[in-house]
């Protein structure tokens, strides 16, 4: 394995995460300084990024290892969940309802977490670098996310993606932009929003689609003169297809317009507008989202994947497909968003939530078991979406996957939409909610 040198990086570029750190940081802060020395006869399991992933792993690694010495390393203070930001934005929960202490589950499981910046890798070393010196580890857990590829529309001008990320950010990456984007949602007085679709595989598929609703809901209960476009890059809705059809169609056809086909071209943040497949357009509002990939975290320890025929960067891990790991490097485990490829049959794993909490209680059984020596055995997830479209009276829709291996070993995916509007799947959404918080929150 070649050795790994990376320089810390401002906070604009580091990859890692933080929250309230459970020990303290040393006199002397050096980039080459070793933190939080080797503990106890069990292995050091280092945890970059504490989402609902990192956090699930750094649980379950804790309960079923009993001995070992894990580390999380986050870079945000508290936990913001990106599932029910949705209902935020237009007040339907409260702010304590998706904004969480993250000491709570540490000191409740056992784990450390540090509030840092986590800023390279020397995975020949086994090393992690972080804003306040090296964290040494035996397996790494990379968890950290997307990054939003601005790059992609507007190359290395850094004045336009400033610009851009300041004032039209979409806010899915949950504690960065998440107040700013709900103040221009009640500031907003009328004219065209449009909100801008990545192409697959993105956060979260179905959000956008309710993010438009119950702004929507707002624009129309305030009687706010304001229309919606959603400038999409696929050919129709998906997933849920129907059931967001028929929203759009029958709860806000004045207010919204689903525009299929329309891949961004060229985007002029200053002057407001945008050009796609579909045409140009002029906007009052935005909400951009560029397209997703992992990550910085991912690109900077040399695990991005690369494709086969042009032999360019896939944007997300090199993984094994069943055992989650790196495929060069078998100490390091992807959890959650910025995982690969899995299957030629339907691609990614759902970027959602529900699979980052599923797969990081997966990742710690798979670790479990090569420490004891065992046979490491692949496991499965499943997938669950529940996405609010009206608010009076409160009714969502909800989408299912379901995996299996096929005779060729490949894995397949069965998707079930809930296409009906109905309150009871409301219920179902926050028990779901309050259940998962519960699991990896321990609230």
């Amino acid at each position: 394995m070649q050795r790994r040198h990376f320089l810390i990086t401002p906070p604009a570029l580091a990859l890692g995460a933080a929250a309230g750190p459970v020990l303290a940081a040393p006199a002397v802060i050096s980039a080459q300084s070793r933190i939080l020395p080797l503990r106890g006869k069990g292995p050091r399991i280092v945890i970059c990024g504490g989402g609902w992933g990192g956090l699930t792993a750094a649980r379950y690694l804790r309960e079923q290892i009993p001995d070992a010495d894990v580390v999380v390393l986050e870079r945000n203070a508290t936990f913001w969940s990106g599932p029910m930001s949705n209902k935020w934005l237009i007040d339907i929960v409260n702010t304590d309802f998706v904004q969480h202490d993250m000491l709570r589950p540490a000191n409740k499981y056992g784990y450390t977490l540090l509030q840092t910046e986590v800023t390279g890798f020397e995975r020949d070393r086994k090393l992690v670098r972080t804003g306040h010196g090296l964290v040494e580890y035996d397996y790494l857990i990379l968890s950290g996310g997307i990054r939003d590829a601005w790059d992609a529309w507007f190359g290395d001008d850094q004045r336009a993606i400033d610009h851009a990320r300041a004032h039209f950010a979409s806010a899915y990456i949950p504690n960065q932009q998440m107040l700013a984007l709900k103040q221009r949602v009640k500031d907003f007085r009328g004219g065209t929003l449009v909100m801008t679709l990545p192409p697959p595989p993105h956060r979260c598929p179905p959000s956008p689609y309710e993010r438009a609703c119950l702004i929507a809901s707002h624009i129309k209960k305030n009687k706010i003169p304001g229309k919606i476009v959603i400038l999409d890059p696929k050919p129709k809705i998906a997933p849920i297809g129907m059931g967001y059809q028929q929203a759009f169609e029958e709860l806000y056809p004045d207010i919204i317009t689903h525009v299929p086909n329309a891949r961004v071209q060229e985007v002029d943040p200053f002057n407001k507008r945008i050009k796609t497949t579909a045409g140009e357009l002029k906007f009052d509002e935005a909400i951009l989202m560029p397209p997703h990939q992992a990550a910085d975290m991912v690109w900077h320890a040399g695990l991005i994947g690369k494709d086969p025929a042009t032999g360019k960067p896939t944007g997300w891990a090199d993984m094994h497909t069943r055992l989650f790991h790196a495929n060069g490097d078998d100490r390091v485990y992807f959890v959650g968003d910025l995982m690969g490829a899995i299957s030629p049959q339907f691609g990614h794993y759902p970027k959602s939530a529900h699979v980052a909490n599923y797969i990081g209680q997966i990742v710690a059984k798979y670790i479990a078991q090569r420490v004891a020596g065992q046979e490491v055995r692949a496991l499965l997830p499943d997938n669950l979406c529940y996405m609010m479209v009206n608010t009076e009276p409160q009714e969502e829709i909800s989408v299912k996957f379901e995996y299996e291996v096929d005779a060729t070993g490949q894995v397949i995916q069965n998707q079930i939409d809930m296409d009906v509007r109905s309150a009871d799947l409301v219920k179902e959404d926050f028990a779901w909610a309050r259940s998962k918080f519960s699991d990896f929150l321990a609230i």
